[in-house]
């Protein structure tokens, strides 16, 4: 699988302002990412700071 190029504070952020009420389609078109790259983060790690994100990714990485 390809790394990501956003780092886990830039997912943060992104997701941060959707929470936010800015547009999905605004937010992903100022991002470069798809809507469904949006929802899958949003999915995976949203309400997450940067730091439960890295635990969470420890913790798969254990787990596998």
């Amino acid at each position: 699988m390809k790394a990501s190029k956003f780092t886990k504070a830039q997912k943060a952020f992104i997701l941060k302002q959707g929470e936010e009420g800015t547009s999905v389609a605004g937010i992903c078109r100022k991002a470069g990412i798809g809507q469904s790259t949006y929802f899958a983060w949003k999915k995976k790690y949203g309400g997450l700071l940067p730091d439960e994100m890295r635990r969470l990714k420890q913790l798969e990485v254990e787990n596998a």
